[in-house]
């Protein structure tokens, strides 16, 4: 009697289930603000001031009093100079600061008129005609109109970019505390792999294939923060599996491979994994990438294990699965709640005129028209539709897509950072 095969996983249901085993990773580290690009930030940032610090002008010009000048045309008197970083003295009636950009706006004054409205006159006693009328507030920038003193700037778990690294040095930060790194293992089983340099193209033995997974997985995690250990092509032997898994899980925080976690003679990784700790096989409705494993690697017992992944051999299915299942765990060890990739509503100007019985995932290229085209072959070996595409289509199971159809678009920019 046959074991009925288990019902094929939703990809939310994976997903869901792998984010709960993601607890975030214990430990802080002190880096420079310079060298934070991409780090997630591991408590609140909050000023301790404004941000201006005070009223300051937006523009080259000059500052008045608005009471002063309720006309066109009228001449003051300029009495004082003030750059960006000096402080001017309080402004009298009938009189005007050449003022410059960022500059504080001196007491007495309440709006600022760009120089190109403005005139010198009388320049041997210093007098500014002012072409415009200001009404009060104009060109300046109010203290604390970006920062408030007291303010969280940057919440915890966010990930950092150049805009929030400015925004820290903005106020003051020159170090900030984020969560460490994850520490990953990254190895490929399979006797049939050779690596790039190591035999040229024309001696390529019969069966043999130039392993392309170990390259854009390494990159892909680190783009995503991650310590990686490279511990390259372990041998299709058991024994030979069983220590490289035993040794990666004593220092780091996820193993993960691709390809040999089926049930072949050859396939050693699953036996393996689950001697060494526990193993969930589970078979996704999507395509591509329908086989992903996940487990734990015990290193003094359950308590205490480092996490195991398990991508499909095909480069395709291997490179989507990373991207909708692994990137998200990372990022959650790392302590970011919102993982959730975001998606374009864009016009398909292709035809799929036969919908697949798995939710699938096809790869795409925006073009000039502002839709989106469809790589003729999408073959889950076919790793040329994912340096050529720019993103995927979220198609669902049975759904065929007609030419101005709109569809759901997840980048690949989204989903790499």
């Amino acid at each position: 009697m046959t074991t009925p095969r288990a019902p094929l996983k939703s990809l939310d249901e994976a997903l869901a289930a792998l984010l709960a085993h993601a607890q975030p990773l214990a430990g802080t580290e002190q880096v420079s603000t310079f060298d934070a690009d991409g780090r997630v930030l591991a408590q609140d940032l909050v000023s301790a001031l404004h941000v201006p610090p005070q009223d300051n002008s937006a523009m080259d010009g000059y500052a008045v009093r608005c009471a002063d000048v309720v006309e066109p045309g009228v001449v003051l008197q300029v009495t004082q100079r003030i750059p960006a970083g000096q402080h001017g003295h309080a402004l009298e009636p009938l009189s005007a600061a050449r003022i410059f950009t960022g500059a504080p706006v001196p007491p007495g004054a309440d709006a600022i008129v760009m120089q190109e409205d403005c005139e010198l006159v009388n320049e041997c006693e210093g007098g500014v005609r002012v072409n415009a009328t200001p009404q009060p507030g104009q060109w300046i920038r109010r203290a604390g109109e970006d920062v408030t003193r007291g303010a969280v700037v940057l919440a915890r778990g966010q990930r950092l970019g150049p805009a929030a690294l400015g925004m820290a040095a903005g106020i003051g930060q020159s170090q900030l505390t984020v969560v460490r790194r994850p520490r990953v293992a990254l190895f490929s089983t399979g006797d049939e792999l050779v690596m790039p340099g190591d035999v040229p193209p024309e001696q390529m033995p019969p069966g043999a294939i130039y392993n392309s997974n170990r390259f854009f997985l390494r990159a892909l995690l680190q783009r995503l923060g991650c310590e990686v250990t490279d511990y390259g092509i372990v041998p299709d032997r058991r024994e030979a599996t069983l220590q490289a898994l035993q040794g990666a899980a004593q220092n780091h925080d996820l193993v993960l491979t691709s390809g040999g976690v089926s049930v072949g003679e050859e396939d050693h990784v699953k036996p393996s994994v689950q001697q060494l700790g526990e193993l969930d096989l589970w078979q996704i409705s999507m395509k591509p990438g329908k086989p992903f494993a996940y487990g734990k690697l015990y290193r003094s017992g359950p308590q205490d294990a480092c996490h195991f992944a398990g991508l499909p051999g095909n480069p395709v299915s291997s490179y989507v699965t990373f991207m909708l299942l692994v990137r998200p765990f990372l990022l959650r060890l790392q302590g970011v709640a919102d993982v959730t990739p975001v998606r374009m509503a864009l016009p398909a100007h292709f035809e799929l005129k036969r919908g697949d019985k798995r939710r699938e995932f096809l790869r795409v290229r925006r073009n000039a028209a502002g839709g989106l085209d469809l790589f003729p072959n999408q073959s889950s070996g076919v790793l040329t539709s994912a340096a050529w595409g720019d993103g995927l289509v979220d198609n669902p199971a049975n759904t065929t897509i007609a030419k101005g159809d709109i569809v759901q678009f997840i980048s690949f920019a989204e989903l790499m950072g």
